[in-house]
């Protein structure tokens, strides 16, 4: 079942991963304070003008923390997607491993760097960057 809200998300995790969802949550929510901050697909994902920025989810063995740009943000840490778009992302298994420079960093790149997700469906799957 799909959670209602990004609360609802994080007490669905066990302990050690709702602490990295907290620590993630708190982060997104102080560098990006404009940002609209939803469950989409099951997970917890902020939006900016309707575009997708940010967003993590559970995957088997870890929380996945993903930037729909993020291919772009010239970053060795994040890994970048394996698909045509332009996403990067890096997994967590403990709240210790979350870098908040890094954080931070990697969330005012996510603002400055971003290609056009709100309008894919419109130009058929081809992705523009956005000024």
């Amino acid at each position: 079942m799909q959670p209602a809200s990004i609360e609802d998300f994080h007490t669905a995790q066990s302990p050690n991963d709702r602490a990295i969802c907290e620590a993630l949550r708190s982060a997104i929510d102080a560098s990006l304070p404009d940002a609209e901050g939803k469950i989409w697909h099951g997970h917890p994902v902020w939006f900016l003008d309707r575009n997708p920025i940010v967003g993590y989810g559970k995957l088997k063995d870890c929380m996945r923390l993903m930037f729909w740009s993020g291919a772009d943000f010239d970053e060795p840490k994040l890994k970048r997607g394996t698909g045509k778009f332009k996403d990067a992302s890096v997994r967590y298994t403990a709240v210790e491993q979350v870098d908040l420079d890094d954080l931070t960093r990697w969330l005012e790149k996510s603002r400055n760097i971003q290609w056009d997700y709100k309008n894919i469906r419109k130009r058929k799957g081809q992705l523009e960057r956005l000024a």
